[in-house]
């Protein structure tokens, strides 16, 4: 059974930092796309980044290029999201999956909250 657990989150002042991991364990693990997705209070989970485990390659939602950067370490089976320069509608719980997301590997997420 795939586990993918987050963690990383807080609250954080507008402009602040923050690094998120999503760790990744439990039986082979093939999907080469894994993906970080967000959900705010009253609206639907979106996308965020995704990257390539084999070669590392990354994609942005407009929202966040240019301040979240996406990585992965192979041998820690982990994906991380640096957060830079935060504003508040950046406030939500933050998911990693494949991509596409597999209704399977949802986990609790992990919360972060921008402040002004």
């Amino acid at each position: 059974q795939v586990q993918l657990v987050e963690s990383g989150g807080g609250l954080v002042q507008a402009g602040g930092s923050l690094r998120l991991s999503c760790a990744v364990s439990g039986r082979t693990f093939r999907s080469n796309l894994m993906g970080w997705f967000r959900q705010a209070p009253g609206k639907e989970r979106e996308f965020v980044a995704r990257i390539t485990w084999s070669t590392g390659g990354s994609y942005y939602a407009n929202s966040v290029k240019g301040r979240f950067t996406i990585s992965r370490d192979n041998a820690k089976n982990t994906v991380y999201l640096q957060m830079n320069s935060l504003k508040p509608e950046d406030t939500a719980v933050y998911y990693c999956n494949t991509d596409p997301p597999n209704s399977d590997y949802w986990g609790q997420g992990t919360q972060v909250t921008v402040s002004t």
